[in-house]
């Protein structure tokens, strides 16, 4: 499949946010790094593309002091839910904020860990006539992987570019691969920014 970006494709930036970066209370690592990449991928002919941010409230499920899995990250308003001040974001289109509500986690981006409560995003970018989307972000074994095995399901064609993500724990090999039978692709992002360079 050729990965010349047209108007009928999206890039999603995942939580790409201060609470993530190392040092944060669930700093990601290398997250940091991730900029270098996303910032020029912001620049192709993307027909949308979309941040999303982590925005839970105070005593969210996922926190620890809740019986979550998480230190406390994201809290909405806080710096810390701030996009990266890296990340460029002159581009973006569409900042969606998800885990909004207090008792339910919301790793995807398409919608929350109940499969029940949608963002909207699907009907977003099939309005735009979006039919290909491109993942980028952290964190791969997580909100990345749910999201693009979401956007298998709603009916894109999806990829996630491991050279511009980063992962909590698992390896990106392991994650690649139980994303690949579920139906999602992956492309390095070095190699979508040189195909679409100008001659």
């Amino acid at each position: 499949m050729s990965l010349r970006i047209s108007t009928t494709d999206a890039l999603l930036i995942i939580d790409m946010q201060a609470d993530f970066m190392p040092g944060g209370p669930l700093g990601v690592p290398g997250a940091d790094m991730l900029p270098s990449l996303i910032n020029p991928l912001c620049d192709l002919p993307f027909g949308a593309i979309v941040a999303t941010q982590d925005w839970h409230p105070p005593g969210h499920v996922s926190f620890a002091g809740q019986g979550g899995a998480w230190p406390v990250h994201c809290v909405a308003g806080t710096r810390g839910a701030d996009l990266s001040p890296a990340l460029a974001q002159v581009h973006v289109g569409v900042v969606l904020r998800k885990g909004l509500h207090p008792e339910i986690d919301s790793y995807s981006a398409f919608e929350d860990n109940d499969h029940v409560s949608r963002t909207g995003l699907d009907g977003l970018l099939k309005g735009r006539g979006i039919t290909r989307v491109f993942v980028v972000g952290v964190a791969l074994d997580y909100c990345v992987a749910a999201t693009a095995r979401d956007a298998v399901r709603a009916g894109f064609a999806t990829f996630v570019l491991p050279d511009a993500c980063r992962a909590v724990q698992q390896a990106p090999a392991a994650a690649l691969a139980a994303l690949g039978i579920e139906g999602v692709d992956h492309a390095q992002a070095a190699d979508v920014l040189a195909h679409n360079r100008r001659n």
